[in-house]
């Protein structure tokens, strides 16, 4: 059988983040993409003159605010001619850094300010520039998208914590009955975890070296051994908004990194958790999705409304996590004082993060289109009386104590009572009234219901602040 051939297709994106999921993840691409990258280094090659100049190093004089602001407008108005020419001419200098280099020296010209030309990437090695580019990108896509996307979720959740504190539901530990609980207190379990770990990546490190070709400063200190090198560059790189590793190979180490994303992927595993239990809570009714106008829940059952938002999320921080992973894995070691394996991982930085963002904006969603059915929670409690046996046992252990009791085995007598079947209001109110224990404890017990045994749970909630 002839094989057919079709027609080859117009460019298409090979990446769903750059196609079908393009809108929830625009954000990061101003930061994490090649075009962000790339301005990036513009910017701290056009600040690593600005700095140069500021200090009438190698007879230069300090530019004017005029010329200042010329200069940095080649970061702050980077656009599709930058992009374009960069591309042009990478393909001749096959090196990335050097094509950014030649693009301000071009500028450069073009403003009038040949003179400074040559303190263009004065001294730097690529990696001066680029991990300070990174150190920049990364943290402004975290603190300006990622990490807002995150607070929304955890508001999110916080929200529906507190309108259902009260809102009593049976447990389920290893899936069985237990313990009621209300949906507010589990729900702020959550909240409480992602605040925890949105604090510590708030309060991360971005850290950038700026020290030369092998972190030494040595042809800084051949063109002028009179400068205070290190005390120049770490003030550069802090007024950049950065921190600066003084002690380095000719690459910043990447363990600010390798910190970030193994906190962003324990993120990611706190909110796989809760996809998977939001979505095992509407696969037992105890939420309900609220219909989408137009949308479709199954292609032939009418009645379906999928729950896609929390496995899309569920998919997509798989996903985040074993590129986060892998980042974590590669970055943190480099052969003797330099290779390029950093190179490509960090290409994908954008890639892991919007996994994640994808799925962060799933759950807010998702968790936007949730309903409580508060008479399936009271149904399931009242079915379940049995799990007030612990209860039951643990109050006659502290009448035993206080020598108002000559049970034996308390626990053996309710487990031999519920242990594998159901056990109806009515028969646990009798076992209670034929328990040798004082009154009061026996009506403490007999006021008891499945809806009302659960402890502090709404008090709990407040702990969210």
């Amino acid at each position: 059988m002839t094989s057919l051939h079709p027609t080859a297709l117009p460019w298409q994106p090979l990446s769903p983040l750059d196609g079908r999921y393009r809108e929830a993840v625009t954000g990061l691409a101003d930061y994490l993409s090649e075009a962000g990258l790339n301005r990036a280094r513009v910017e701290v090659e056009v600040e690593w003159l600005i700095a140069l100049t500021d200090r009438s190093l190698f007879g230069t004089s300090p530019l004017s605010d005029d010329d200042k602001s010329r200069l940095r407008a080649l970061y702050l108005e980077f656009g599709q001619a930058e992009i374009d020419w960069l591309a042009e001419k990478e393909a001749v200098t096959r090196h990335d850094v050097k094509a950014v280099e030649y693009l301000v020296r071009d500028r450069l010209s073009t403003l009038g300010l040949d003179s400074i030309a040559e303190l263009t990437h004065f001294a730097c090695t690529s990696e001066d520039i680029n991990s300070t580019s990174y150190a920049l990108t990364v943290q402004r896509a975290v603190e300006r998208v990622w990490l807002p996307k995150l607070r929304a979720v955890i508001n999110a959740l916080t929200d529906l914590a507190v309108r259902h504190r009260d809102a009593a539901m049976l447990s389920r530990t290893h899936g069985q009955p237990a313990t009621p609980s209300t949906m507010g207190k589990e729900l702020a379990v959550f909240a409480w975890r992602l605040t925890r770990v949105a604090d510590q990546i708030e309060a991360g490190d971005y850290l950038a070296k700026f020290s030369g070709a092998t972190g030494t400063w040595s042809a800084h200190l051949s063109a002028d051994p009179d400068v205070d090198w290190p005390e120049l560059t770490r003030s550069f790189i802090e007024g950049l908004g950065l921190g600066f590793n003084v002690l380095t190979t000719q690459i910043e180490s990447h363990d600010w990194q390798v910190e970030l994303y193994d906190r962003v992927r324990h993120a990611g595993g706190i909110l796989h958790n809760l996809a998977t239990d939001v979505w095992t809570y509407i696969s037992i009714g105890y939420f309900t999705q609220i219909p989408v106008a137009g949308a479709t829940g199954s292609s032939t059952m009418p009645h379906k409304i999928n729950p896609i938002r929390f496995e899309n999320a569920e998919a997509n921080l798989e996903i985040a996590g074993g590129l986060l992973g892998t980042l974590s894995q590669t970055l943190v070691t480099s052969r003797l004082q330099r290779d390029l394996t950093d190179s490509t991982t960090q290409r994908n930085i954008g890639v892991a993060f919007g996994h994640s963002l994808l799925a962060l904006d799933n759950l807010q969603r998702g968790l936007s289109e949730i309903s409580l059915a508060e008479d399936v929670l009271l149904a399931d409690l009242d079915a379940n009386w049995e799990v007030l046996a612990e209860a039951i046992q643990t109050v006659v252990r502290a009448e035993i104590a206080a020598g108002r009791s000559q049970i034996s085995d308390p626990y053996a007598l309710l487990k031999d009572l519920t242990r594998g079947r159901r056990v109806g209001a009515a028969e646990l109110a009798e076992f209670v009234r034929g328990l040798d224990i004082g009154e009061a404890a026996k009506e403490r017990l007999l006021a008891l219901t499945p809806a009302t045994y659960d402890g502090l749970a709404s008090k709990l909630v407040d702990e969210l602040g």
